[in-house]
């Protein structure tokens, strides 16, 4: 008789669910850590940069081929949106404090001036590539993933030394940002050294030697610069990128980034190349609506900075990720009725309705088809077609600008003039009228956005 067999059935059940437990924490760890890479599903062969025969993807496009080091580290460093996160509200562009409130503490964006004192003015090369590919300060402190190295260390030695020729062109701000405010464990530095071994490759581009030089040169934009999947692509209880639904939407700094994926209803897979690029380049797509909060930032900061041959680029790489469903409902394409009698179901709190009729309407029409402005047409917009009702709740609060080739157009914000309970009533009226499905957002919920503010 086995020694297990000896044993009594409640120790044999003790060992049992030990070895259960075991088996599954094992099956869940390599679930998370052995994920996809943000480029597998191209499937094909990657090669290294040295041994890709056609045009070189990283870089800047050939019209700035000529121009000198600084030149090239000003376009790089827009396309890698630097400024949206190293610029406080208010503050000197790169200069730092910026907040990112996450569930278990603020995090302040880095100083990355010249500055000696406060930026990063003594910083060699060396410590300045070990930061963008390693996620290490100066000193060899791990920088916490808010910063989002994983993603640029795929960016060339070459392109992020043209950066740093930028940033130290510039002139220096001596600015002292905040400490981090991060709950335990969280504040513990050494932990995120963990993280890197397990969620950080190291490892620099590599193109598929089966796909076009466009196409690489939008994954390089796309995967490495831009860092799309920063906020598109869900995390994992890791907080890592889960590239088994890449792309697919995630909620980021209380605003929902949404599903670029092919997927057609959700997704972008409906979308032609021509509103691809019209929404990329100007935050706006006819018919699709108009981008706000980050990704409004995104395109003002980044994105329409790119040479159309880029977004060109961009778009083609975008148009080949898989679509993968989201649990969005396709857009209303139709407008809703132009009286203001029809279109929305009694049982909704009548505030919202009141609200739309004194400050909304003169823009957004009855319809949702502005008679004043494209830019606010609601009818096709995801916004109001997430039942969610987060970036419409967003938009009400802190209203939106949008640079335009006719100048500025803007919403105001009425976050100051309304209350939680009238900002919620006026999204769900906005959802319902204009929607596919109507939204339920709280008072509470409304309350919980405005500290992502």
């Amino acid at each position: 008789m086995s020694w297990f067999a000896r044993l009594s059935v409640a120790a044999r059940a003790v060992i049992g669910a030990v070895v259960a437990i075991v088996v599954i924490g094992a099956v869940a760890f390599y679930w998370i850590v052995l994920g996809p890479g943000p480029m597998d599903f191209a499937g094909g062969k990657t090669v290294s940069l040295a041994d890709f025969h056609a045009a070189d993807p990283t870089g800047v496009p050939p019209e700035l081929a000529h121009v000198g080091l600084v030149a090239r580290g000003a376009y790089l460093a827009r396309a890698a949106d630097c400024a949206a996160c190293h610029t406080a509200k208010g503050g000197v562009p790169f200069a730092g404090g910026l907040a990112f409130v996450l569930p278990f503490g603020t995090i302040y964006s880095a100083n990355i001036t010249a500055d000696k004192d406060t930026g990063i003015g003594g910083w060699s090369d060396a410590a300045f590539l070990n930061a963008i590919h390693k996620g290490v300060d100066d000193e060899g402190e791990p920088l916490y993933p808010a910063m989002p190295y994983a993603s640029y260390t795929g960016m060339t030695d070459a392109d992020a030394l043209a950066i740093k020729a930028y940033l130290f062109s510039l002139p220096p701000v001596h600015n002292e940002v905040p400490q981090n405010k991060l709950s335990f464990p969280f504040n513990q530095r050494w932990l995120i050294g963990i993280w890197d071994d397990l969620f950080n490759a190291d490892k620099r581009f590599e193109p598929h030697a089966d796909r076009s030089a466009q196409w690489n040169r939008g994954a390089y934009l796309a995967e490495s610069l831009a860092h799309c999947g920063e906020c598109h692509t869900p995390r994992n209880l890791a907080y890592a990128l889960d590239n088994r639904y890449k792309f697919s939407g995630e909620i980021q700094s209380g605003w929902r980034a949404y599903n670029i994926t092919g997927d057609k209803d959700s997704g972008i897979g409906g979308w032609s190349t021509a509103e691809l690029t019209q929404y990329l380049s100007l935050g706006h797509a006819d018919g699709r609506g108009t981008a706000a909060g980050p990704m409004g930032e995104a395109v003002d900061k980044s994105l329409k900075y790119l040479t159309p041959g880029d977004t060109a680029a961009l778009v083609a790489y975008l148009q080949t990720v898989p679509a993968i469903a989201g649990h969005l409902p396709a857009p209303k394409t139709t407008p809703a009725p132009a009286s203001h009698r029809q279109g929305v179901l009694a049982d909704f709190d009548p505030r919202g309705k009141a609200l739309f009729a004194g400050t909304c309407a003169s823009c957004h029409d009855w319809t949702g088809v502005s008679p004043l402005n494209r830019y606010a047409t609601l009818t096709g917009a995801r916004a109001v077609n997430d039942p969610g009702a987060i970036n419409v709740a967003q938009i009400i609060l802190q209203g939106t600008v949008r640079d335009t080739p006719h100048g500025k157009v803007f919403m105001p914000a009425f976050g100051g003039a309304y209350s939680d309970v009238e900002v919620a009533a006026l999204a769900n009226y906005v959802t319902a009228r204009f929607g596919a499905k109507p939204s339920h957002i709280s008072a509470k919920d409304v309350a919980k956005l405005r500290l992502q503010d």
